[in-house]
């Protein structure tokens, strides 16, 4: 989805970007010097600034949930409630949590799953409704209703965003992530997907979405 945003960013948007955990489980490693969960935070949290500098999105928000093992608990929900109400934004973009797997290779990490979930509870009901977290009243937060949410990864998109003229700032991006790629250069993988999306709306590359519209007016 970093074409989306890199396309919103220039066209003069406010952008935050959410990272409920911060990537300290993601290593393999087993060796006796292998990286700790304690050192690999800073790290990949340093990448994900990175990455979104490039993008144009100066704010991102890391919230203190452990990586590998995030649970949909009311806590979660309270804090992304939190977020809405403080940026108030326009529109939300995250994953569908009923993907439990793409095709036959690839089974959606759990993590993902929950962090759609809450998400969606967070901009519906909680972030529009008063009586929800009342505590977060008295920290001067009062309700907003979120108007668009995209949501990525879904079965059946119904939004092609053309990225086309993106495609290389959301490759750079992805590459700021040094730590997760390794000597692995994404570039021909993240072009095939951007343009077999693309190819649904005769764009030479797109990303796709499905776009609930959730306040009209």
């Amino acid at each position: 989805m970093s074409g989306t945003l890199a396309k919103w960013a220039r066209a003069g948007s406010t952008i935050v970007t959410v990272c409920i955990t911060s990537g300290g489980a993601g290593s393999n490693e087993f060796t006796p010097d292998a990286i700790t969960r304690e050192a690999l935070v800073p790290i990949r949290e340093g990448e994900q600034r990175s990455a979104c500098r490039v993008l144009g999105i100066e704010e991102v928000v890391f919230l203190p949930y452990e990586d590998g093992v995030l649970e949909p608990s009311l806590a979660l929900r309270r804090d992304l409630t939190r977020v809405i109400r403080r940026y108030r934004p326009d529109a939300v973009v995250c994953g569908d949590p009923t993907m439990r797997y793409y095709g036959n290779s690839y089974l959606n990490h759990p993590d993902h799953r929950v962090a759609a979930d809450v998400t969606l509870d967070a901009v519906y009901p909680s972030a529009a409704t008063r009586l929800i977290f009342p505590e977060l009243l008295a920290e001067g937060l009062p309700p907003h209703q979120v108007k668009r949410v995209f949501i990525h990864g879904a079965r059946r998109p119904d939004t092609f965003v053309d990225i086309a003229d993106v495609l290389p700032v959301k490759l750079a991006a992805l590459k700021e992530h040094r730590s997760q790629l390794g000597t692995w250069d994404p570039t021909e993988m993240v072009t095939d997907w951007a343009r077999e999306q693309g190819a649904r709306r005769g764009l030479a590359a797109a990303e796709a979405f499905r776009q609930m519209r959730l306040n009209d007016s």
